[in-house]
């Protein structure tokens, strides 16, 4: 009964200890976000690894730790990733839970950490971090399940431009005449903007967004905060003034977007869906194009450009044969 009894208190103990320490880093969670822009913590790129990657979680909602916990899973089973960082962006969020989560994700790789955030801006998605070893970020929501066959074709596609943004999920930027300002939105046949729900791109232009720009784009960051919007399109921007080009967009072979709000009601999606931290009310559209005529002029310029291409891991037979009663594609 003694031996229980100090067993207990031992495991009582250290988890004390656990949370305690969680506690310390959500006071003060990433120094980073302090010194970060310091010329020291950006590294030199022949330091870097090119041939793997870093991928950057977004996280925010206790009721997606379960996908959060699967989707960092799967990133860290790739060969290709050196490491999953989990951004934690709730600052709410009780230590005890923190911890158990910190606990869960070391057990399922030992490439995965959990980074509490100060804050819940979702400019810290892009700070500069010096445990990035990698010359590629990917930076990801906590909602979206990509194949690692599609990921890792992303990366060979991004090592053949690393100037260019990749990314599975585009939309566009446009002029409404009658209206006379900038608004976003979709077309069939180009886009000039990627989400962050799959973005990479080489970490030099998290040190760009985060550290350059002087005031305008202390600005522009600040009503990302406002807005908790945009963080997004504000990188666009950055990497398209930065290459005069527009994004590249990838096929994927299967993705799962759990918090589209276009998913049919079940439960479980539709808890998925109506939490996070980016708005999602229904003026959304027109909220981020309030965003792209702000920074266009804060830019003094728009520097988003349009791209016309998809790139697809495999290119099949597009003829058709009749094979018995039907017309199929040859190759099948």
């Amino acid at each position: 009964m003694a031996a229980y009894a100090v067993a207990v208190a031992v495991c009582l103990s250290l988890s004390l200890s656990f949370v305690f320490s969680f506690r310390i880093q959500t006071l003060y969670p990433d120094r980073i976000s302090l010194s970060g822009c310091h010329p020291s913590h950006q590294p030199h790129p022949r330091t870097l690894r090119f041939d793997q990657f870093t991928v950057l979680i977004n996280g925010y909602s206790e009721s997606r730790l379960p996908l959060l916990q699967s989707i960092a899973a799967t990133y860290s089973a790739s060969p290709l990733v050196a490491s999953v960082l989990v951004l934690w962006g709730n600052p709410s969020t009780p230590p005890l839970t923190l911890a158990q989560l910190a606990h869960n994700l070391s057990v399922s790789s030992a490439v995965i950490s959990l980074i509490p955030q100060a804050s819940s801006s979702l400019n810290a998605r892009f700070l500069p971090r010096s445990s990035i070893g990698t010359r590629a970020v990917l930076v990801c929501d906590d909602d979206v399940e990509v194949d690692l066959k599609t990921v890792e074709f992303a990366f060979r596609m991004w090592r053949g431009d690393p100037k260019r943004l990749i990314g599975i999920f585009v939309r566009s930027h446009d002029i409404d005449m009658r209206r006379k300002g900038w608004i976003y939105t979709v077309h069939p046949d180009k886009y000039s903007i990627v989400l962050t729900k799959f973005m990479m791109m080489k970490i030099e232009y998290l040190f760009k967004y985060s550290c350059e720009g002087g005031a305008p784009m202390r600005e522009m960051r600040r009503m990302v905060d406002e807005m908790r919007n945009c963080e997004d399109i504000l990188m666009n921007f950055v990497v398209a003034e930065e290459t005069n080009a527009g994004p590249m967009m990838v096929g994927a072979e299967r993705v799962r977007d759990w918090g589209d709000p276009r998913n049919e009601d079940d439960d479980g999606v539709r808890l998925v869906r109506e939490v996070g931290l980016s708005s999602r009310r229904a003026e959304h559209r027109k909220r981020r194009g309030d965003c792209i005529t702000e920074f266009h002029r804060a830019f003094g310029r728009m520097p988003l450009r349009y791209s016309y291409a998809k790139l697809v891991s495999s290119v099949g037979e597009q003829g058709l044969c009749k094979k018995g009663d039907n017309l199929v594609l040859c190759d099948q």
